[in-house]
């Protein structure tokens, strides 16, 4: 059964309010915090990861770290705190970020000898500025380091916290602090550069599409969507579950920018003094809401079994005989943790909680783990066990023999990653239309409230800025021009009507 645009399990009652069709943007909230993922709690703007939530984001750390690694950067870690002379040295990028900035101006607090209350008592010398991305601070120390052709390339990679002061924060999406990667590489040659770039964003995308099953466009920003200060951005584009886009990743040639700015020099084979060529590439905790909105259904999370922190769910149902289901469960989980999935080893877990067994299935559920099991006495004298598959939209409970769960079950785990990345290609195929012509069909595309309608446009684009006041009527931005151009010779743009220059991606975008 489909539901303006949306699958969902026919003849059931939803577990999520609002459901997706009926408010999308409050349905991603509910599901965030239903799952136990993150909330936006004690500092405006800023979330709490709750243990499963952050499970998730270890996961997805882990295989980013190990293909960052694999590319040949080291981690290393810099300041949060960064002098605000240094983020002044280049003036693109201050300019780009300077609404954003958080500032520390004092330090030390000393009571008011009137009111009692605690107050800033000593000025900075100079402001601090808390890391919203680090180039300036890591440009710095590459200078220090980088003094010949030998040294290069230099290739460092951090994972930290940002801050980024959000005048509307949503959860997992834009918060005021968030985590992520961010690598900076020096080069001596462009060429040598725009090929990292290049190859950060192959990472970003093998990462997206075969770890998270998010199925995503590569492509290169218009001039007015570059990072602050770069010569060229490159991105990784998602469809969300309502038609928008979500950027997924960000890889940036920063050219000799950063590096004159920095005073980041090498001397050459041939004893000439010359700038570095730099790059920059980040992912984030936004990562986590893409996953949301791509996979989630009315009912909940539900998680790629790569990066489902358990992938198994045993839930005993304890009646007369708890301790004889609980052995039983302990034996099943030994068992199928010994077999290897998706190139680790089955993740299997005993929910042991006293609490009743209907609440504990439904949360997990709700969690997205990919496999629930329950186990009761009738069962154990069955030689059966209950399984509930999380992509199933009906939830339906099938019977499998005791004997058959060794083999069967990294089975299902294994093709249920396969198709939760099968059923969000589709979607992006489905929804992306390349049908569009002109401004008229461009406006009734990207018009209207309900889910169902818009989704992507690749069409002919001329590059005009003239053209951002139509886009920026409908909301719309150009999310990348994608690397495999279609764009046919005397081809039109779809909003102006002039001789387009490339085939761009348009949508909504969160």
């Amino acid at each position: 059964m489909v539901k303006n645009g949306l699958p969902m399990a026919s003849g059931k009652k939803a577990g999520i309010s609002p459901t997706r069709a009926e408010d999308f943007p409050q349905w991603f909230q509910s599901v965030v915090r239903d799952a136990e993922v993150a909330e936006l709690d004690h500092v405006r703007g800023c979330m709490v990861i709750r243990p499963w939530g952050y499970g998730i984001w270890e996961l997805m750390q882990r295989a980013m770290d190990d293909a960052i690694k694999a590319s040949g950067a080291d981690n290393a870690y810099f300041p949060l705190f960064i002098p605000l002379n240094y983020i002044a040295e280049e003036a693109a990028h201050v300019e780009g970020f300077a609404k954003e900035m958080a500032v520390v101006t004092h330090h030390r607090l000393e009571k008011d000898a009137d009111s009692g209350d605690l107050v800033p008592a000593a000025e900075l010398s100079e402001p601090l500025v808390v890391r919203p991305t680090s180039e300036t601070i890591i440009g710095r120390s590459f200078a220090k380091w980088i003094n010949s052709y030998r040294d290069l390339p230099l290739l460092i990679n951090q994972w930290a916290n940002v801050v980024r002061w959000e005048l509307r924060p949503r959860v997992l999406l834009r918060t005021t602090e968030f985590l992520w990667q961010e690598g900076h590489t020096a080069h001596a040659t462009e060429d040598e550069a725009r090929a990292k770039t290049l190859e950060m964003l192959e990472v970003y995308r093998e990462f997206a599409e075969s770890v998270l099953a998010v199925p995503v466009i590569p492509g290169e920003k218009p001039e007015s969507e570059r990072f602050p200060g770069a010569v060229s951005s490159l991105s990784i584009e998602a469809m969300m579950q309502d038609g928008k886009a979500l950027q997924a990743g960000t890889s940036h040639y920063l050219g000799q920018n950063f590096s004159r700015a920095m005073g980041m020099q090498y001397t050459a084979e041939d004893g000439g003094q010359h700038h570095a060529h730099t790059t920059s590439w980040g992912t984030s905790t936004r990562l986590m809401g893409a996953l949301v909105m791509t996979h989630a259904d009315d009912n909940g999370l539900r998680l790629p079994p790569r990066v489902a922190p358990h992938q198994v769910v045993i839930v005993p149902i304890t009646r007369d005989e708890p301790a004889a289901v609980l052995e039983a469960a302990d034996g099943i989980a030994a068992e199928v943790g010994a077999a290897s999935v998706l190139d680790a080893p089955l993740r299997v877990s005993v929910d042991r909680r006293e609490r009743k067994p209907a609440e504990k299935r439904w949360e997990w559920i709700r969690k997205g783990a990919p496999l629930v099991l329950e186990l009761g006495e009738r069962d154990i004298e069955g030689g059966v066990v209950t399984v509930t598959r999380r992509n199933d939209l009906d939830l339906a409970r099938e019977q499998v023999p005791r004997s058959e769960l060794a083999s069967k079950l990294p089975q299902l785990v294994e093709s249920m990653q396969a198709e939760y990345l099968a059923a969000a290609a589709e979607r992006l195929g489905s929804r992306t239309s390349r049908d569009v012509s002109n401004v008229d069909e461009f406006r009734e595309f990207f018009s209207g409230d309900d889910p169902d309608s818009g989704g992507f446009v690749r069409a002919p684009w001329c590059a005009d800025p003239a053209t951002d006041a139509v886009m920026g009527e409908l909301g719309v931005s150009v999310r990348c021009i994608p690397f495999d151009q279609a764009l046919a010779d005397g081809a039109e743009c779809v909003i102006s009507g002039a001789p387009a220059k490339v085939e761009a991606l348009f949508a909504k975008a969160y």
